[in-house]
């Protein structure tokens, strides 16, 4: 039996996206499957959190909290004094399994699995905001690249990147794709009509989904949506439909709608809940993702296992996940995305195939399978 000790502060978000989404699902998955070995998960907070990270159902399993502010822990202690060590705050470990990069410190006995979602920040630091770049810089992701036993990367391309940029030896960055997320039980009838009529939504729209931020592109997709509905009389009853937590630097996101002709028609409804999300994905006309950068892009998974068409960027890791079963699109051209989705939208022929093409691609991708491959790199070690 191992001792694996897992850092479970990204599941402290008080709105789960991405990286907590992923965190989360992986770690229930991984307890439900494996009953060999012990977990002991780790947070740090001085106000009570319990209520976001949830409970935890295993018949090994210890949950240690540490009480301090959280500033005071990871600029003062964690990287001014590289101290306390996260394996002995749980009471020792074999393995420590960071999900996420966080201001953290091991004993030298402990094999420690970091996992790198994306670098975006070392390609585009003019995406993020100075506080984020900030923490960034402290956190010194190539030191702590550096010390780990093992890394996991959640695409080919982010493990070309980790090699690339932090200068880390190819044998210790394994690639382990994300699985797709599960769905949840559909809202009943009124639900359903009270959410469209609080929102204004129309029967058709172009669903976008996702934190409301630069790396995303939602700028170039609101220019390239000014241009199919100027192209497109036709398409006077199509919105398009932003949903996602308000991220950094989104002023001239803003000054885009506040500026487009169709504004009447661009909604951004912020974070929305899982049984909202999947009201969305139920009900949007094509899902789009023309961002500029993804470690991986859960998203157009989602979209794939709801029977949306998607389209997505052809750069980053973005054609990797979605193979052919997606339109890909040059998201620094606005008139390449409209065009896009004007196909999808009218083409009835391209819509069937793309959503038959999505529900053979999401079999490519499990919560199980990524859950055993972090199984077998654990007793690898």
């Amino acid at each position: 039996m191992m001792r694996i000790g897992v850092d479970i502060r990204v599941l402290m978000d008080k709105q789960y996206s991405g990286v907590s989404e992923y965190s989360s699902i992986l770690l229930r998955t991984l307890l439900r499957l494996d009953f060999d070995n012990e977990y002991r998960l780790f947070y740090n907070s001085c106000r009570d959190v319990r209520a976001r990270i949830g409970n935890f159902e295993h018949p090994n399993l210890l949950i240690k909290r540490s009480r301090y502010p959280n500033k005071f822990f990871n600029y003062c202690l964690q990287k001014g004094f590289a101290w306390p060590k996260l394996d002995r705050l749980v009471g020792g470990v074999d393995i420590f399994w960071s999900p996420h990069i966080n201001f953290s410190n091991f004993s030298q006995e402990t094999k420690h699995v970091l996992t790198i979602h994306d670098i975006s920040f070392l390609h585009y630091p003019e995406f993020f905001s100075y506080r984020k770049n900030f923490w960034h810089r402290s956190l010194a992701l190539k030191k702590l690249a550096t010390r780990a036993t093992a890394i996991v990367a959640v695409s080919e391309n982010t493990r070309q990147d980790i090699i690339e940029l932090l200068k880390i030896e190819p044998e210790k960055v394994q690639t382990i794709y994300s699985g797709v997320n599960p769905g949840v039980p559909m809202p009943g009838p009124e639900e359903e009509r009270n959410f469209f009529r609080r929102h204004e939504l129309k029967k058709r729209f172009i669903l976008y989904l996702g934190t409301i931020e630069p790396r995303k592109n939602i700028v170039g997709l609101i220019y390239a949506y000014n241009r199919l509905r100027d192209d497109n009389v036709n398409l006077v009853d199509l919105q398009l439909v932003l949903a996602g937590g308000s991220g950094w630097r989104n002023r001239p996101i803003y000054r885009a709608w506040e500026e487009s002709p169709y504004r009447r028609d661009i909604k951004f409804l912020g974070y929305v809940s899982a049984r909202e999300k999947e009201l969305l994905y139920r009900r949007a006309e094509v899902f789009i993702y023309p961002s500029y950068y993804e470690g991986f892009g859960l998203p157009p998974l989602e979209a794939m296992a709801r029977n949306l068409p998607v389209i997505t960027s052809n750069v980053s890791s973005l054609p990797e996940v979605v193979g052919s079963a997606a339109l890909t699109i040059n998201p620094y051209d606005i008139n390449e995305i409209a065009k896009a989705l004007e196909l999808v939208v009218t083409d009835s022929q391209v819509r069937t195939r793309l959503i038959k093409a999505g529900q053979e691609q999401i079999h490519n991708f499990s919560w199980e399978k990524t859950a055993k491959q972090y199984l077998e790199l654990f007793k690898s070690l």
